[in-house]
């Protein structure tokens, strides 16, 4: 899963990982750290690390913490490497602020939209686990990033646009082997949340870029409040000092 030497993004993981002190080497150790310490202890305090939508009045740290976990062995091991992988190139071409703020950011924003969706329609309290939440974000950010440039997805060359379908993908499998598709839908809904942020994201309305608009469009609003105050000398009239007031 790494760009072609061909393509404009040539060079991607370079056949390896970045180094344990990259910062999505960090988000990988705090993965698997997170899902051993809730495996370890999911039998007495460590279900207050899932997000527990109803309950955010109480338990604010659960859309940061649910982030790091995952339930079982195979997720764990492929979320660590998904995040220690695709996150070390996305940080090589982003750099390791913007990756941590992209990827936490949305990962939250979808936990916190969840805790607010989920009781207007459920009556329980359902528990999620994020680690494949915080992954997909990083799969299809990666994918989009590249766009119409060329990677490859286990040897088989697709475009970045592909290789971020896959990633939306694995999560519409998700919901469609569930047994009921509504049921399976909620069960995603972090997931899905957190796919359109970044979609969203990806495709201009980030903060920085809404910021400048916002800007743009005050500066435009003051310019045209001016120029109703500005009157046209007629050429019929004297020259005078008096109308360049």
């Amino acid at each position: 899963m790494r760009p072609m030497r061909g393509s404009r993004f040539g060079g991607g993981f370079g056949g390896g990982f970045p180094g344990l002190e990259s910062m999505s080497a960090k988000l990988a150790v705090g993965l698997v750290a997170g899902s051993v310490l809730f495996l370890l202890t999911k039998s007495t305090g460590g279900g207050l690390l899932l997000l527990t939508p109803g309950t955010l009045g109480s338990y604010l740290w659960q859309p940061f913490s649910y982030a790091f976990i995952e339930m079982s062995p195979l997720g764990i091991i492929f979320g660590a490497i998904i995040i220690w992988s695709i996150g070390g190139w996305l940080e090589g071409v982003w750099g390791a602020r913007r990756m941590l703020l992209v990827t936490l950011g949305c990962t939250v924003l979808a936990g916190l939209a969840t805790s607010l969706i989920i009781p207007l329609i459920l009556s329980g309290t359902p528990l999620y686990a994020g680690g494949t939440v915080m992954a997909s974000i990083l799969w299809v950010a990666y994918g989009l990033t590249i766009g119409r440039g060329q990677t490859n997805f286990w040897g088989i060359p697709l475009s970045g646009n592909a290789f971020a379908g896959i990633g939306a993908g694995f999560v519409l499998l998700g919901i469609l082997t569930a047994g009921n598709l509504f049921l399976g839908f909620l069960g995603q809904l972090p997931d899905v949340l957190g796919l359109l942020f970044v979609f969203i994201y990806m495709k201009g309305a980030n903060p920085r870029r809404l910021w400048l608009h916002f800007q743009h469009w005050r500066l435009q609003r003051q310019l045209r409040g001016r120029a109703r105050n500005l009157r046209v000398v007629s050429h019929d009239r004297p020259s005078d000092d008096r109308y360049l007031n």
